[in-house]
């Protein structure tokens, strides 16, 4: 396998601040990981990973976690 000329390098180099630049923005940014997983950038420092049924159930009981978050509210703390 030969090494990458310059080009290839600085295309490689452009494609990577780009998307560095996009989690910069608190924008959020959805992946398919090695494992079929979908995992979501942009929440914290770590992906938030869950496979696609996980996923599934969990926006299915949205308004069951917001109620939960309002009836807890005053215990609950808030990133700044």
């Amino acid at each position: 396998m030969s090494d990458p000329s310059y080009e290839e390098l600085r295309a490689r180099v452009a494609e990577l601040e780009k998307r560095g630049a996009g989690r910069r923005t608190g924008s959020l940014e959805f992946r398919v990981g090695e494992k079929g997983g979908v995992s979501v950038y942009g929440l914290g420092r770590f992906p938030v990973t869950l496979y696609k049924e996980q996923w599934i159930k969990l926006l299915g009981i949205g308004d069951e976690i917001k109620s939960f978050i309002e009836q807890n509210n005053d215990r609950l703390k808030t990133k700044e």
